[in-house]
């Protein structure tokens, strides 16, 4: 049952005055040259930001490029959300290890991005990348901050207690919500502490999760500030946040509490890393800004749209975008994909017609949407893997054969699938949001996909008219 935002909201002080220019002074005034390393699950992390460097590899040298363009924050796509633990545990070390090695001296916090409905390889992230934050530096982490709101995307938190929904509807607890019945990472509870207590099956007693309630995050900075300080031994800390303010109120006594020693890893949804560096919210890009991510390279005249997400947003959307746009449209059969017999056959034929249609108009490439998942949550996420191999497949034909206008892809581990091992790019810059708050634009800065737009979209951002609204932008460019 849903629950209009002034009743929540009810006797609670209103969002404090506190602008991005504020939490970048604040960072100057106590020299924090601190750069961010996010290692984003998925690449939809990166749409709340703009005018940063994105790595799709993690070498050494990688993050020498990352760290010589100046950037205070640098994003890091690990797919993680798409892997087994081991897997994922596996890339968070490698990733913390070579980062600290490129940093030479630079002192460098780590944030692990991940779902704004909750769901992601936690605790095992944070914690892995404390315990190599500890062995490499000799220093303990005092708190893992998790601050999962996204208010641009309708996830608040309130006392306590995680929501999702919008201003217009009202919002539903997110244990409450389809996002907690997740194949690969569901769960039942919404307010947090008792969230880290159910993620970590016990190990993390809800009763010690120290909290930051909207009232004192909003009314008191050096309470909240000296609950951030009592953290020791990777103590979890939970935060409430419905506003940009209040993640920047947030970063003020992040920046007291750091400049007073404490360390922490921060388990974070999209606009956390904004509101700790001091980035001012950037408009919905412009078309002249879309155009120079093209230049001079030829391209067909449409564009293509790979639909991956299989909630019921991103259904809802794709029917818009047909009934505004009329693209012409090709389906994956899942059945057929993951079949030996049938796959190499099966998609070859959809990448051929898409590349013929691409000179006619805008091509959506969708998997069969009715989704596919398996005995157990490993299982789910191979067959998950198997299916996003499938549309890399017909991707990178399709980019061989006739480069599209623009690229679209749609969810989380299609998007960073077909930005690796379709269009191959190793490092990209995001340019900004295509929607208020929402929705990335890239420009690959090497690869076959330099050159050609590309737009990371959430499965679960968005309104019904998102998808044709980003698609019109992008043909009118």
């Amino acid at each position: 049952m849903s629950v209009a935002l002034s009743e929540l909201l009810a006797g609670r002080p209103p969002a404090p005055g506190v602008s991005a220019a504020d939490v970048a002074e604040a960072r100057r005034d106590a020299s924090d040259h601190t750069v961010h390393v996010v290692l984003d699950d998925d690449p939809t992390g990166t749409q709340s930001v703009a005018d940063l460097p994105v790595l799709t590899s993690w070498d050494v040298d990688d993050f020498r490029w990352a760290f010589g363009t100046g950037k205070p924050a640098v994003y890091v796509m690990t797919n993680s959300r798409s892997l087994p633990p081991r897997e994922a545990e596996r890339i968070n070390r490698r990733i913390v290890v070579a980062a600290l090695e490129a940093a030479r001296g630079t002192p460098l916090a780590f944030v692990s991005r991940s779902d704004s409905t909750l769901r992601g390889h936690f605790p095992l992230e944070p914690d892995t990348i404390a315990c190599e934050v500890r062995a490499a530096t000799g220093h303990p982490v005092d708190g893992v901050l998790v601050v999962p709101a996204f208010g641009d995307a309708g996830r608040i938190t309130v006392g306590g207690v995680h929501y999702a929904g919008s201003r217009a509807d009202g919002f539903t607890p997110v244990g409450d919500t389809e996002f907690a019945r997740d194949a690969t990472f569901g769960y039942r509870s919404s307010r947090l502490a008792d969230w880290v207590e159910e993620k970590s099956r016990g190990r993390i007693p809800a009763t010690s999760v120290i909290s930051i309630d909207l009232t004192t995050l909003r009314t008191d900075r050096a309470r909240t500030t000296h609950l951030l300080r009592a953290a020791h031994e990777s103590q979890v800390i939970v935060a409430d946040a419905v506003e940009e303010a209040d993640l920047r109120r947030l970063a003020l006594a992040l920046i007291d509490a750091e400049a007073a020693g404490r360390r922490f890893v921060y388990r974070v949804g999209p606009p956390f890393p904004r509101a700790r560096i001091g980035q001012d919210v950037h408009p919905p890009l412009a078309p002249e800004e879309i155009r120079a991510v093209r230049g001079d390279r030829e391209v067909a005249a449409g564009g293509l749209v790979v639909v991956g997400s299989h909630v019921a947003l991103t259904t809802r959307q794709l029917a818009h975008l047909r009934d505004r746009r009329h693209p012409v449209e090709l389906e994956i059969d899942v059945a057929r994909a993951v079949d030996p017999a049938t796959r190499a056959d099966h998609l070859a034929d959809i990448a051929s017609r898409a590349s013929q249609a691409l000179d006619g108009g805008d091509v959506v490439v969708t998997t069969s949407r009715r989704l596919v998942t398996g005995a157990t949550g490993d299982e789910s996420l191979r067959i998950s893997r198997s299916v996003s191999a499938a549309v890399v497949d017909v991707v990178r034909r399709v980019l061989d054969a006739n480069p599209p206008r623009f690229v679209v892809a749609k969810g989380g581990i299609t998007s960073s699938d077909v930005a690796t091992k379709a269009l191959r790019m190793r490092h990209a810059m995001v340019v900004g949001p295509m929607l208020p708050g929402i929705v990335s634009l890239w420009s690959a800065q090497d690869g076959p996909g330099k050159g050609i737009p590309y737009v990371v979209f959430a499965g679960n951002v968005g309104g019904v008219e998102s998808l044709a609204d980003v698609v019109d932008k992008l043909a009118d460019a």
